[in-house]
């Protein structure tokens, strides 16, 4: 074959024979596709399989596992597979490659209820680790604050205006715009229905209610645990798997108080900073709107809008938003912590920060409209 690859056949009543000979690299990858696929198509009833590898003159990766396909394929038919003229030089990749995969992947279990049970038993651990770490997180959180309480001078301020700019300023503009279009869409969907019933006026109370009570804060929140929680675990989750945050330990710091605490103040102020941003720009949009769209005058809208709200529905939007900061912050930075050595950890975790995050975001805002409700705001 002009100095490349072959493998020869001989057969002698129940055994088989193949000759390898020549270069077994993967430069000759087409060639030795084909001619180890030849052998695997063959029908063999050998109970005897002899591979002869000596007169190989070179064996890198590639050939060796061509060679081990070779003898899984021809074991399959419960032939007597041996291995000849292997020189020491490449008996070693052979074993490793003999070891990939040895074992057949097991099967996969069928669905039952006992399996079905079993995993909603591990669901719900999960959901228990989940409140234990947060739980645990928030103890240490409350400690370090304590401890910067003590000691001012440890307080760590460049760090908390950095992160303020990371949360805050630099999200102002995708904030402002997502909740203007909001905005916009409230108002518009409102004026075509109460239109029907000829109560477009109605839509400012509508709106005004919304932003400033329930939507200007969720909507906020959940922007933020998109973009900045999730940046937070990656952050936490990269130094991690660097060994930074064990390093910082090994000095006498206490990584709670250097990088969470810092983020977590940056996320209390920064969030009710957007929430008003938010509501200013929601209210913009739906005025915009309300006068383009509905023929409601821009006078008559802010007229409208001061009677249709007081300071309690501005007061309760704010309120919520320090609350929804931290829980955002801490669940981001326990993923963060809990990220392994992998990229694929880190992955995970950043997926489970933001999901998590979100969620209890809206479980709050639950808890919170139950609470005023109850006490008649």
């Amino acid at each position: 074959m002009n100095g490349g690859p072959a493998l020869e056949r001989m057969t002698q009543g129940d055994a088989l024979a193949l000759y390898a000979s020549g270069p077994w690299t993967a430069r000759y990858a087409p060639d030795l596709e084909v001619l180890v696929g030849d052998i695997e198509k063959m029908n063999s009833q050998s109970k005897r399989v002899l591979i002869d590898v000596s007169k190989v003159a070179k064996l890198d990766t590639f050939g060796a596992w061509l060679i081990e396909r070779l003898s899984r394929s021809l074991a399959l038919t419960g032939a007597e597979l041996r291995i000849a003229g292997l020189s020491a030089n490449y008996s070693t990749l052979v074993d490793e490659v003999r070891r990939v995969k040895e074992t057949p992947p097991p099967d996969r279990e069928p669905v039952t209820v006992k399996a079905t049970l079993e995993r909603i038993g591990r669901s719900v651990a999960q959901i228990g680790d989940t409140l234990i770490g947060i739980i645990d997180m928030t103890g240490a959180l409350l400690f370090a604050l304590w401890t910067v309480v003590r000691h001012p001078t440890r307080f760590r301020l460049t760090s908390v205006v950095h992160h303020l700019e990371q949360v805050c300023w630099r999200a102002v503009p995708i904030v402002v715009l997502i909740t203007f279009l909001i905005g916009c869409i409230i108002a518009q969907q409102g004026l075509f229905h109460f239109r029907r019933f000829g109560a477009d006026v109605f839509v400012v109370d509508m709106l005004g209610v919304l932003v400033l009570r329930e939507i200007g804060v969720l909507l906020v929140a959940i922007m933020v645990a998109g973009r900045s929680g999730s940046a937070y675990t990656a952050e936490l989750g990269s130094m991690k798997m660097r060994e930074e945050i064990d390093a910082l330990r090994t000095m006498g710091f206490d990584p709670i108080e250097v990088l969470v605490l810092p983020r977590i103040i940056a996320l209390v102020i920064g969030l009710p900073a957007l929430t008003f941003l938010g509501a200013m720009a929601a209210l913009y949009g739906g005025g915009l709107v309300a006068w383009l769209y509905g023929g409601v005058e821009p006078e008559a809208f802010l007229l409208r809008l001061r009677d249709a709200i007081s300071i309690d529905h501005f007061m309760i939007g704010m309120v919520k938003a320090p609350f929804m900061a931290i829980v955002i912050g801490i669940v981001a930075c326990v993923e963060g912590m809990l990220v392994r050595g992998s990229a694929e950890s880190l992955g995970q975790h950043t997926t489970a920060s933001v999901v998590k995050g979100i969620f209890f975001v809206i479980v709050m805002d639950g808890i919170f409209a139950i609470f005023f409700a109850s006490i008649g705001k």
